[in-house]
């Protein structure tokens, strides 16, 4: 079995209510992300020698990840107050993205999984909140 990743970069804003610590307050990240993907090599065609082609990838994590997070400002939609600023924002015709998480890099890390299990064979997802925190989220292949 081979493993090829991808990586892509987008913007987002956060905020973790009730944390203790800075990331309480609403704030933004330049968020790096790895896609791994596993497989064996294919063994003819034009994509002969290739677990997948990187284009492919891209094109699956632009559509599934980075249109919906890049610029947005994220929130657990279960949090009445982090809901109240998402409300706010769309009422200004803002992008928001609800997540059935707290906005964690693990947690997002784990929903991105999600999201591109049906389209890839996601092996890991590597995200990094800062140049010096990231996370990786290893779940089963697809």
């Amino acid at each position: 079995m081979m493993r090829i990743a991808k990586e892509f970069t987008f913007d987002m804003a956060h905020m973790l209510d009730g944390h203790d610590g800075k990331c309480h307050n609403l704030h933004g990240h330049t968020y790096t992300l790895q896609v791994e993907v596993a497989g064996d090599l294919i063994a003819d065609g034009s994509k002969a020698g290739m677990v997948l082609d990187y284009g492919d990838i891209k094109r699956v994590v632009k559509e599934h990840v980075t249109a919906k997070l890049d610029h947005a400002f994220a929130y657990f939609e279960e949090n009445e107050n982090e809901c109240r600023v998402a409300k706010l924002l769309q009422e200004m015709n803002r992008k928001t993205v609800a997540l059935p998480c707290r906005t964690t890099a693990e947690g997002m890390a784990m929903v991105i999984f999600d999201w591109l299990g049906p389209y890839l064979p996601v092996s890991a997802i590597r995200l990094g909140e800062t140049p010096t925190s990231f996370c990786e989220y290893r779940g089963e292949l697809s």
